[in-house]
């Protein structure tokens, strides 16, 4: 599992996981504005609910656990160490909770002054995260298909940022104009595939052939999949923007090539050589197949009436968010936070020389348990299906939300579990005699 990885290189356990732990409690923010506003968040794209619940979604949830993830793993993988991680970790996850929550409640009305200021922390924020990361990746020795793949992605995560602080700027009056279109569409483009689609992929090159034991992906995707993303993003965004014939060209090949990608980690997960299936394994199952009835529909979305188009964009995005990317997300949290324990016991017990060998770890399944974590897969897969059929039956969207509720708090309570865990076994640790 170790081979090739510079563990060594890890950065303290507190850093991935304030990213964590964050993440599922904006999840209960997004689920109990839905509860609140109830069908008049997804009644137009445009409504103040559907902005807020998109950003509290994908900046509070998915983008939260993917900057932890790249906090660990980019030392680990590169073998290059990011300079000072307690202090600017904290620091640019200070500045993207408090930027998210400012957001949210500009899109809620609290007027133009938060949308100033949110764009002040955000910009900040991950503007600090993008550097401390490119810095770490231009300086990284392993030239390995992951650390490219990474470099495309926050070169993604930079389009995204820079289109979401024009709008922000329009949105706080600060002389910008307001351009919603295109640059609304251009900035979930980005933000959808660009940062989180290429990398989702980049990750599951290493983590499922890592924690599924299946054979790895192949090469061609690996070596050509994040930059073919980025060529055609930015083919999309000339077309869009240019009004060029054919602009909608692109956008199916985009969905052509994650319908490849979610079909080739489902023939590479149902080869795996671990015969005993767990939660994380069905996490990526559903996930997959989400992102490839996503890639199915919005393609059809491209070629159908205005009115037709809009419904169907609607479940398309839906799907996208919450059925593959959050998906995959709970899926890797499943397997990364166990692991992550579990690696900084071992860490903590190599330094008690005279007391190693009378210790025994729990194992990776012990320190989130198995029942707990299927509980939390069956309430996400209920409230996944429930949220898709209120698209077409709006009086669904309030029970819907209310099984989110229950979903992302026992999410939380299930991350909160192995932290306790580590400590537990961290006092037992020194303790020792």
């Amino acid at each position: 599992m170790n081979a090739g990885l510079s563990l060594e290189q890890a950065p303290p356990l507190s850093v991935p996981l304030r990213f964590f732990l964050s993440a599922p409690l904006f999840g209960l923010a997004a689920a109990g504005l839905l509860l609140w506003r109830g069908p008049d968040v997804l009644a137009s794209r445009w409504s103040a609910g559907a902005l807020a619940l998109s950003h509290l979604l994908a900046l509070g949830v998915l983008s939260m656990v993917m900057c932890g993830a790249l906090w660990q793993m980019l030392p680990v993988l590169a073998g290059v160490r990011v300079a000072q991680p307690r202090r600017t970790g904290a620091l640019c996850h200070s500045l993207l909770v408090l930027g998210t929550l400012t957001l949210a409640s500009g899109f809620l009305g609290a007027g133009q002054n938060a949308f100033r200021v949110a764009v002040l922390l955000l910009g900040l924020g991950l503007g600090a995260f993008l550097t401390v990361m490119g810095h770490a990746l231009i300086r990284a020795p392993h030239a390995q298909d992951s650390v490219r793949g990474m470099r495309w992605a926050l070169l993604g995560l930079a389009g995204t940022v820079g289109l979401g602080v024009t709008l922000g700027l329009g949105h706080g009056g600060l002389g910008l104009p307001l351009w919603r279109w295109p640059l609304t569409d251009l900035h979930l483009a980005w933000g959808l595939l660009g940062w989180i689609a290429t990398l989702i992929a980049v990750v599951a090159w290493q983590v499922v052939p890592m924690f599924q034991m299946t054979p790895p992906y192949p090469l061609r995707m690996r070596r050509w999949l994040a930059a073919g993303l980025f060529v055609l993003l930015g083919w999309h965004s000339l077309a869009v923007w240019r009004g060029w014939p054919l602009a909608r060209l692109p956008a199916l090949l985009l969905a052509l090539v994650l319908a490849a990608l979610a079909l080739i980690t489902l023939r590479l997960l149902s080869r795996r050589r671990r015969k005993v299936a767990d939660v994380s394994l069905a996490f990526w199952r559903v996930g997959m197949r989400a992102l490839l009835l996503a890639s199915v529909i919005g393609a059809a979305s491209l070629l159908a009436s205005p009115t037709a188009a809009a419904r169907l964009a609607l479940a398309a995005t839906l799907l996208f968010l919450l059925g593959f990317a959050l998906s995959v997300v709970n899926g890797m949290l499943y397997k990364i936070v166990p692991f992550l324990v579990w690696l900084h016991l071992q860490q903590r017990l190599a330094t008690r020389i005279e007391v190693r060998h009378s210790i025994v770890l729990p194992n990776m399944k012990s320190i989130v348990p198995e029942k707990r974590s299927r509980q939390q897969f069956a309430l996400h897969l209920a409230a996944l299906l429930l949220l898709l059929l209120g698209v077409l039956l709006p009086t669904l969207l309030r029970p819907a939300a209310a099984l989110w509720l229950a979903d992302f708090a026992l999410l939380e309570w299930n991350l909160v579990q192995g932290v306790l865990c580590y400590r537990a076994e961290c006092r037992h640790i020194d303790h020792y005699r």
